[in-house]
């Protein structure tokens, strides 16, 4: 019976890489099918692992950074970023870095903020000679480096796995490990690609200014979310019509909001950060009822925010947790766990599940493994072996995301399909090897740096 429902598991990946199918779909029926014909449960009790908690938190989230993006402020910090650097060249990739993290830590999915930032990115990398790995490569690591945050998708999705299984729970060290990480490897990426060499170049960046302008508000189009790494991207494709209000005009790439209306954002943001970390009010109610205040003042906007929320997103997570919920339900997470733990030593079996997570990651779910392998360590972190748990949930979170940079990946995939001045397929080469050595070489440095050290 275990076995049987570890082998759909595994067929669940297989498919949803395979095809483009939301693996949240077939979660739901491998749920159903599992709960019912092979542990007799009924619906009641197979939806009883349905994570409404979580649910409303992803909605909430990403329904407010639509918003943000709508009404100009998500290209309001584009530009002010732009106007900072100060016709240094070498400042540019960072500057993608930190929008990018931003972007992450306060509720984007990560495809999300990739797709926003990455072709003014690698269109200044064309512009002003930079590499356009290193361009594609800082903005990938920057999304990653902010996704852990207590506000954040993927922070929102692993606290609450750890939280479910009864582990200590470490919000900032998983946040500040992979913040870390993902800039330890920007900045050796940087050094290593040509970045010191542009230290020593500046030019006038007011035409820039302009180009930033144009690809924010030209686009026209809204926001697109996405399922972050099975690729199934969600797109919202009507078109609202024109309209007097000017915070429709700038949803529709007409015009701009008003700077009260964007600082108004600003601040909400700031609130719902405030409310959740010192206040621990719930970051799904918080950040719906931010929005609502925010859309109460443009009530024209709210038809498109709400069709932005990341949908497909939303599915793949909800999909996959109550598919988790039935195999705990049946007492597989157990099993599986202490069978891991009985064929070799807890830090051996610590290293496997990162590798495990980190293989699959680059070709499917990274939020999928993230809320599938944590509940498999539960036994062997619970034990005296010597395994941290605090420690193991960093690595893991480390592990199973930063190999998004893979051209299978929905990330990696943006940063290809936005890449200029190169060939697609030399740069498809670039990406493949960089992230076949970071599958393998991620989970050992975490390992030694989080588990054994």
């Amino acid at each position: 019976m275990h076995w049987l429902s570890i082998a759909v598991l595994g067929g669940m990946f297989v498919l949803a890489t395979a095809l483009p199918i939301n693996m949240g779909l077939i979660a739901f029926v491998g749920a159903f099918l599992v709960g019912t014909l092979v542990a007799g449960m009924g619906a009641k009790e197979i939806m009883g692992g349905f994570p409404a908690d979580l649910f409303l938190t992803l909605a909430g989230i990403t329904y407010l950074f639509a918003l943000a993006q709508n009404n100009g402020t998500i290209n309001w910090l584009v530009s002010m970023a732009v106007r900072a650097v100060r016709g240094r060249i070498a400042a540019i990739p960072w500057i993608m870095f930190l929008i990018t993290a931003a972007l992450t830590s306060v509720g984007a999915v990560s495809p999300a903020a990739v797709a926003i930032i990455a072709p003014i990115a690698l269109g200044f990398a064309r512009q002003y000679g930079i590499s356009p790995l290193l361009m594609g490569l800082l903005v990938i690591h920057g999304a990653q480096g902010g996704g852990f945050s207590p506000i954040s998708i993927y922070g929102g999705i692993t606290n609450r796995v750890v939280s479910a299984a009864g582990l200590p729970l470490s919000e900032m060290a998983t946040m500040m490990a992979s913040l870390g990480i993902n800039l330890a490897v920007s900045i050796l990426l940087f050094v290593w690609m040509g970045g010191l060499k542009l230290m020593r170049q500046k030019v006038d960046l007011g035409s820039a200014e302009v180009k930033v302008a144009r690809v924010a508000h030209g686009s026209g189009g809204p926001q697109v979310f996405g399922d972050a790494e099975a690729e199934a991207f969600g797109e919202e494709r009507k078109t609202a019509q024109k309209s007097p209000d000017a915070l429709v005009e700038a949803s529709n790439g007409v015009g701009e909001s008003p700077h009260w209306y964007r600082v108004a954002t600003l601040l909400g943001l700031f609130i719902l950060a405030v409310l959740t970390l010192f206040f621990k009010q719930d970051i799904g109610f918080t950040s719906i009822t931010i929005g609502l205040v925010l859309t109460l003042m443009a009530p024209n906007l709210q038809k498109r925010a709400l069709g932005q929320v990341s949908w497909p997103e939303i599915m793949l997570i909800v999909g996959v947790s109550t598919y988790v919920g039935v195999l705990e339900s049946m007492g597989t997470i157990d099993f599986v766990g202490h069978s891991v733990a009985q064929l070799t030593s807890p830090l051996m079996a610590a290293l496997l599940l990162l590798f495990v997570g980190a293989v699959v990651s680059a070709f499917a779910s990274s939020t999928a493994v993230l809320g599938s392998l944590i509940p498999l360590a539960v036994p062997f972190l619970q034990g005296d072996g010597g395994v941290g748990a605090v420690g193991f949930i960093a690595a893991m979170a480390v592990s199973s995301t930063i190999v998004d940079v893979s051209p299978f990946s929905t990330n990696g995939a943006l940063v290809l399909a936005n890449a200029q001045g190169i060939s697609r397929d030399v740069f498809f080469r670039q990406l493949l090897l960089y992230g076949a050595a970071v599958t393998v070489i991620a989970p050992v440095v975490v390992w030694l740096l989080f588990v054994v050290l």
